[in-house]
């Protein structure tokens, strides 16, 4: 269902009328009179592929249904750039973000009210009502500059903008419009410096309770250096999984332990324990609730009813559905003296998670939760006599996890902790024995946080320790799906009490995936990939054997760039492991703003233009790799630098490198303007500057791609990178018409996400769109940017001032 390129022309009503069909036809298999009496239903009744037939069936009418109701809710195509004012309760906990600049912000979760609550509501028109009226009920907001701290459950009343749900779309990458849609958000939005009004404090309930406790945390851990600690606490605790910085996700995703950093199995099931033994203690106090119901029996429903609470009250993620679910299900079944086997119970579990969230299957923590489970139940590792037992059962429990999930990992994050198993024998006991208890005791006697805060802190000691070590990370290159099946059933084979024999036949089908073949152009050949990085410019050059970036794209905010989050997944997953040319076409942040990222994450034999350390780039500089040209067409020599240049000297001093492979041609611009295009085409001659892939000058800005320069490179192809409605309106729908007059396909990266060109290929531009690649119903497919498009502007339109863009990275 969740691969399906448009949801069917149904709808909802129908889609729940099918399912009505599918449950009275089950209804009919089980009735006994009728089943007994027609043979070919009583055989039916007894097959499990029946079942399975009709499970499915109602699986996908219920998927169906849900996800046309929810796509009928996304934001309309017209309401995107507008501004609303908006009434509504702050409905999760505020996450703190930065903007460009440093400038602090918040990110949550809004509910907006209905026009009869805003209209009860203190100085709130009927232009706010209507607004209200046509947007969406839920709404993921960024706002800067607020006036004062935001918490879960406030009233407010904002200024805000609204987008349709999109993300950067490149290969392997995350799906922002699909995380948004499982979360069942329809639009995301920005709001505006001016016209933020808190109209009320938090009141009663789940998200104030939360906010309240996470205030406790910080204020018991205030000091500069207990921060990072008071991020675990919250996490393990409150499941705020946003307390934790991003650098601390990569720190536990590299060493292997970022499960243990949210609210996991272990977590509820201790919390069912403990809460399960305090009752059975205060029962048998009482002889008349014993008569009524025998203290074993209230215990272990006292224990499910609050690992369901802890669970909702954590933010109700997928491995705390998961238990809770085989919590409830064993609890039934000892109620009733009954017994299924493990896989029935796990099945029932996961479908019992699948109904309440039919995209549950989409998210890596669904499969990475059920399938260790899984291979625990099926390892049947025993408890063990003694301390050695124990110690024995401990690690061979570790060890099954680790490498039953080792392949299962790399398809899903295209890496692997080497010093995974390590970190988590240190990390596991911690964690789950002291830090957590403690993280849930707080309330009780908040010290203990403090204590938890401390421990925290010598766990991220050891953890920076383990990823300093010489290959603690191993990043493969991407596998193909064959490999990839046969890794995963391989991994199963490994960690399964089998013969040896068997277990190196499983890791010889893990062969494939782990070496795979990478796909290079041949010699004489280049490859150009522009990755989707929004507002900024990048672009990767293979030739046979040599990997170049041109541009590192831009920075969004501190510890935030497109280097960390696309070009090193990419290059990673294209396998390659150095770079031959690092070379930046200029300083602005747009262009720059990855440079650091990049030179800290992967070795770089060379540098050019603006990067620390870099040669200056400049005309006449010329290299061939593998039967490739390589030639910088500007800045010029007689150009001599400026001391402290403009945002617009700075776009003029861009380097310009063409790229020639068997008589094709790529031209990579930078920010160039008119009158650096003018001098090219005098340089270059009317035919000089002919190439049939032209990365658009400026992102599509009016100050640049004059005719003249046009209609010398003639290009068949002009790509664009640009962010969603961007609030400089670029592509300027005069430069695209201008491209299309001269006979030039354009395509935008907005609409088309990552794309590919390959010299010695012919395949339409189109189809190269990581968009018209990766086809999903919640996707808008890719598309030609209209001469009609007028000026947008998006989420980071408000950034407090900040000009995207314009600031300059240090070179």
């Amino acid at each position: 269902m969740h691969a399906l390129p448009a949801l069917p022309a149904i709808s909802a009503g129908w889609a729940w009328g099918a399912i009505a069909v599918v449950i009275a036809l089950a209804l009919v298999f089980v009735a006994p009179p009728l089943a007994d009496r027609v043979p070919i239903l009583r055989s039916w009744r007894r097959h499990w592929a029946v079942w399975a037939l009709l499970a499915a069936l109602a699986g996908t009418g219920l998927s169906a249904a849900r996800a046309v109701w929810r796509m009928s809710e996304v934001l309309p195509v017209e309401r995107e750039g507008q501004t609303m004012t908006l009434s509504g309760r702050i409905a999760s906990l505020p996450q703190r973000t930065a903007g460009l600049g440093g400038i602090e912000g918040w990110r949550f979760v809004f509910e907006v009210e209905s026009p009869e609550d805003m209209s009860a509501g203190p100085q709130v028109g009927a232009e706010a009502a209507a607004a209200a009226s046509s947007a969406p009920s839920r709404l993921l907001l960024s706002c800067y500059q607020m006036p004062t701290t935001p918490r879960a459950g406030e009233r407010w009343r904002l200024d805000v903008k609204l987008r349709r749900p999109h993300g950067l779309m490149n290969p392997k990458g995350f799906d922002q419009a699909l995380w948004m849609l499982e979360q069942d958000l329809p639009a995301a939005g920005s709001c505006k410096s001016k016209g933020q009004v808190r109209l009320a404090p938090g009141g009663f309930g789940i998200d104030a309770l939360r906010q309240s406790l996470r205030d406790a945390i910080d204020r018991q851990l205030s000091a500069p250096g207990d921060r990072r600690g008071a991020g675990v606490l919250a996490a393990l605790s409150l499941g705020d999984q946003g307390a934790v910085s991003a650098t601390d996700w990569a720190l536990y995703r590299d060493t292997g332990v970022s499960h243990l950093l949210s609210v996991s199995g272990l977590h509820v099931t201790m919390f069912a324990w403990l809460a399960g033994g305090l009752a059975s203690l205060a029962w048998r106090r009482s002889p008349r609730p014993c008569l009524w119901i025998p203290a074993p029996r209230a215990a272990m429903w006292i224990g499910v009813a609050s690992a369901a609470l802890y669970a909702l009250f954590s933010g109700w993620g997928v491995p705390a559905q998961r238990t809770v679910g085989l919590l409830a299900i064993l609890a039934m079944l000892r109620q009733a003296g009954a017994r299924w086997p493990w896989p029935m119970s796990l099945g029932v579990a996961a479908a019992v998670v699948c109904v309440a969230d039919p995209w549950a299957l989409t998210q890596p923590g669904f499969w990475l939760s059920f399938c260790a489970v899984a291979l625990l139940m099926a390892a049947d590792i025993g408890p063990g006599s003694g301390w050695r037992g124990a110690l024995r059962a401990a690690w061979r429990t570790q060890w099954v996890v680790t490498l039953g999930l080792a392949p299962l990992t790399l398809l899903l994050f295209q890496q692997l902790s080497v010093v995974g198993l390590l970190a988590n024998a240190i990390a596991i006991p911690l964690v789950s024995y002291l830090i957590t208890p403690l993280a849930m005791l707080g309330p009780l006697c908040p010290p203990l946080w403090t204590l938890g805060g401390w421990l925290a802190g010598a766990l991220h000691q050891g953890l920076e320790a383990l990823r300093g070590l010489p290959l603690a990370v191993w990043h493969l290159p991407w596998a193909p799906a064959w490999a990839q099946g046969l890794a995963l059933v391989g991994g199963v084979a490994l960690a399964m009490p089998w013969p040896w024999r068997l277990r190196l036949g499983g890791l010889a089908l893990c062969v494939p995936m782990m070496w795979p073949t990478v796909e290079r152009p041949p010699p004489g050949h280049v490859e150009l990939w522009l990755p989707d990085v929004g507002q900024g410019g990048a672009a990767i050059l293979r030739t046979h054997r040599h990997t170049m970036v041109f541009d590192a794209g831009p920075k969004w905010g501190p510890g935030s760039d497109a280097a960390q989050r696309v070009l090193l997944p990419m290059l990673r997953g294209l396998g390659d492991r150095r770079l031959d040319l690092l070379m930046v076409s200029h300083a602005d942040q747009d262009h720059a703003g990855g440079t650091p990222s990049l030179l800290q994450a992967m070795p770089v034999d060379r540098r050019l233009g603006a990067v620390p350390g870099g040669q200056a780039c400049h005309r006449a500089q010329r290299w061939d790799w593998d039967g490739v040209r390589f030639e910088v067409l500007s800045p010029f020599v007689d150009e001599s630098p400026i001391a402290e240049p403009t945002g617009r000297q700075r776009n003029g001093a861009s380097c310009v490198l063409r790229v020639e492979a068997a008589g094709r041609r790529v031209l990579l611009t930078g920010d160039i303007e008119s009158p650096q295009e003018a001098r090219l085409v005098r340089e270059e001659g009317e035919a000089g500057l002919g190439a049939e892939v032209l990365v658009v000058p400026h992102h599509g800005s009016r100050t640049s791609s004059s005719l003249a320069f046009v209609r010398s490179v003639a290009p068949r192809v002009a790509a664009v990178q640009s962010g969603y409605l961007n609030r400089f309106g670029h592509p300027r729908p005069e430069v695209v018409d201008r491209y299309v007059d001269a006979g030039a396909l354009v395509l935008n990266t907005v609409d088309c996400g990552a794309w590919r060109w390959r010299s010695d290929q012919r395949a339409p531009p189109l189809s190269e769109c990581e968009r018209a690649k990766r086809r999903r119903y919640w996707l808008s497919p890719p598309r030609l940017p209209s001469s009609d498009e007028g000026e947008g502007e998006g989420e980071d339109a408000d950034l407090g001032g900040a000009s995207e863009g314009r600031q300059p990275v240090a070179a």
